[in-house]
């Protein structure tokens, strides 16, 4: 049904193959339009949109389980325990 298409990346110009397999997993997701960047290109605009961000404001908190002094990357509002890492995964293991 797809066939490997070439097409030409918007930002650098080089061509590059959109593969059947590629084409595939686009029309399972529902997109409707072919990618207009090659796949360097591509990663390096996610990685400098990653970088865009900034550092994410950390707020330091006492830990509800264990009492010790940490960090968390979320404004605790005090309605819900806030955990440390060690307490956090603790929690999440005996969940599931």
């Amino acid at each position: 049904m797809f066939e490997d298409k070439t097409l030409t990346c918007r930002e650098c110009g080089a061509e590059f193959v959109f593969t059947a397999s590629e084409q595939q997993f686009y029309a399972d997701k529902g997109f409707q339009n072919e990618p207009g960047r090659c796949p360097s290109c591509r990663a390096a605009r996610r990685q400098a949109n990653g970088q865009n961000r900034g550092d994410r404001p950390m707020f330091d908190v006492v830990c509800d389980n264990c009492g010790r002094p940490t960090q968390v990357p979320f404004q605790p509002r005090g309605d819900r325990p806030v955990y440390c890492r060690e307490c956090f995964d603790a929690q999440r293991q005996s969940r599931y």
